[in-house]
């Protein structure tokens, strides 16, 4: 935790609807220290673009070349944004107000499957997470598409429009691992769907033990939901 007792470490879920991301909350949420919240309608999202305008690089933020502005300029002011510490500012208060981690939770985050929306902004988003959360990791969850596709309301959609939607989320994802493979780590559900060993490199990439028995108590329960939900 840091000075104000807060985590010092964050993984969040990168994916999309039905992937089986929730089994991967649960199974992150039974790691002493941890706590992985739900959905949040892609809250950080709304922050990103708050600080991006802020971010000098952006060709839409016209900052100020020195001297310092004056009280007759249009930007006065601008040159004292601090896009770095206004980053910091906005990821603790979505710490102390969205996630609200309990007391002595060591590593923090949530699983969303909102990111696709930020189209060709996702990897600057990302971007904006590890500037703005302390030791930060990724987690991109996939499943197979034709599964996805006949599953809840992707089903209300032609199979063949889902899977050309998700295929291009899934080439940003890859992308985005291509470029940081240390933040990152791909899983695929239909690999440790009812396999805990399926699930070995997650924990080596978080650096937390394997529990086996752990993990096929949380798999053995999301098997149960799912026959409940057949039924």
């Amino acid at each position: 935790m840091d000075a104000a007792g807060l985590p010092g470490k964050y993984v969040f879920v990168v994916t999309y609807g039905r992937s089986g991301s929730t089994l991967v909350q649960n199974l992150l949420n039974a790691i002493p220290g941890y706590c992985i919240r739900g959905e949040n309608a892609g809250a950080l999202m709304r922050l990103f673009r708050a600080w991006r305008a802020t971010d000098q690089k952006w060709p839409d933020f016209a900052r100020q070349p020195a001297p310092p502005s004056t009280s007759e300029s249009a930007w006065y002011g601008a040159e004292l944004f601090n896009a770095d510490s206004y980053a910091k500012a906005l990821a603790r208060v979505f710490v102390e107000q969205i996630l609200q981690p309990p007391p002595g939770t060591r590593v923090c985050g949530f699983k969303e499957i909102r990111w696709r929306q930020a189209g060709n902004l996702f990897p600057e988003q990302m971007d904006f997470i590890h500037r703005a959360f302390p030791d930060v990791k990724v987690i991109i969850n996939t499943r197979n598409l034709a599964d996805v596709a006949a599953s809840a309301w992707w089903a209300n959609q032609p199979a063949e429009t889902v899977i050309a939607e998700l295929s291009q989320t899934e080439a940003l994802f890859a992308s985005y691992q291509a470029r940081y493979p240390d933040r990152t780590i791909t899983l695929r559900y239909d690999d440790y769907n009812a396999n805990p060993d399926g699930l070995r490199p997650l924990f080596e990439f978080l650096e937390e033990p394997f529990d086996r028995d752990r993990v096929e108590d949380v798999l053995r329960v999301r098997l149960n939901h799912m026959k409940r939900s057949e039924s």
